[in-house]
């Protein structure tokens, strides 16, 4: 069992490297985004609260955001061999209820990889994948409220993931694969998990 949180501020490639982690350990991947974004776009009552907070930059209040993790993984993820969460927890009382929720599925957080891009590199990375993908949170304005969130609401987990030692810092700046290789060689190193394949 192998269950990682993928961290860092938007734009910085949790979602490329979330893909890989999957590919490479076998593990379930969760985003909170996409899963958020999945209810907007069929237009639940849960989706309609989601996208007053998401279109404005926002993060989702904790309780909901937590009872909505909780409900997925009790009908998704109950045989899994490891999870990967991309987007979550985003606040310490978050992370918290985290462990919680894998405690009473009799398992733990084994690592939380860190990805550190400098912030003029998260703009461009983000104006260019709007212009790619039409992503309607990716304007300049939102991305600079989305940022400040990140800084005031989110860093604060960097403390609080390193000081219980399982925050792995990798830099979140290079080639697609270079990050990964570093990814790979710090779970080895701290959790002693092993790829299924090794270059």
């Amino acid at each position: 069992m192998l269950n990682l949180v993928l961290f860092g501020a938007p734009g910085s490639g949790k979602g490329t490297q979330s893909a890989k982690l999957i590919d490479e350990y076998g593990l379930y991947h969760i985003s909170t985004g996409e899963l958020l974004r999945d209810h907007i776009k069929r237009g639940t009552e849960l989706g309609k609260i989601a996208d007053s907070y998401i279109s404005k930059g926002n993060l989702i209040p904790d309780d909901l955001m937590i009872s909505i993790l909780d409900d997925f993984l009790e009908k998704n993820a109950a045989d899994v061999e490891g999870v990967v969460f991309d987007g979550f927890p985003r606040t310490i009382p978050q992370a918290e209820a985290l462990e919680k929720l894998l405690n009473k599925r009799g398992t733990n957080l084994h690592a939380v990889v860190g990805l550190e891009v400098p912030e003029e590199e998260l703009v461009e990375r983000m104006l260019e994948r709007g212009r790619q993908t039409g992503r309607a949170d990716d304007t300049l304005e939102t991305i600079k409220n989305r940022l400040d969130v990140y800084h005031n609401q989110t860093m604060p987990l960097r403390d609080y993931y390193t000081g219980n030692g399982k925050y792995l810092k990798i830099n979140g700046h290079g080639s697609i694969d270079d990050i990964f290789e570093e990814i790979a060689a710090n779970l080895e190193k701290h959790t002693g998990a092993k790829r299924k394949s090794k270059k």
